[in-house]
């Protein structure tokens, strides 16, 4: 198995599992990551519409994995969502919303997921099969 395929299925997991969390449980959700509270008040449809786009970024990895010819493209697509989502965060400390101890706090959940997923995505666009001529 490509060491890709791998990195595919951990971050599967991971977004499904966070997903399916905010979905099934968005107050739970919410309470239980650190620092989330601390962004603002609980907003259920929010949490849950945060909740789709990781269900939907896992379910594009998988559909990656089973389609190496369209791996590249789906698996950038995932790579663009959590480093604009890990983007938002620096931002979020450049002009003093959160301190830069989010930037901690948040690495393993946010950023890291986000660098990751590019790192496969580049990966699967240089090994992606040569054009039929």
């Amino acid at each position: 198995m490509q060491w890709t395929v791998i990195v595919a299925v951990l971050l599967t997991l991971l977004m499904v599992g966070n997903g399916g969390y905010m979905l099934a449980n968005p107050g739970d959700w919410y309470l239980a990551i650190d620092g989330v509270a601390d962004t603002g008040p609980f907003n259920p449809h929010f949490v849950r519409d945060i909740g789709f786009i990781y269900l939907l970024t896992g379910v594009a990895l998988v559909a990656g994995i089973y389609l190496p010819d369209q791996r590249p493209g789906l698996w950038s697509t995932v790579a663009a969502w959590h480093m604009a989502h890990a983007g938002f965060h620096v931002w979020e400390v450049v002009v003093g919303i959160c301190g830069p101890e989010a930037l901690v706090r948040d690495f393993l959940g946010v950023t890291l997921p986000g660098v990751l997923a590019l790192v496969i995505a580049v990966a699967a666009w240089r090994t992606r099969a040569a054009p039929v001529r």
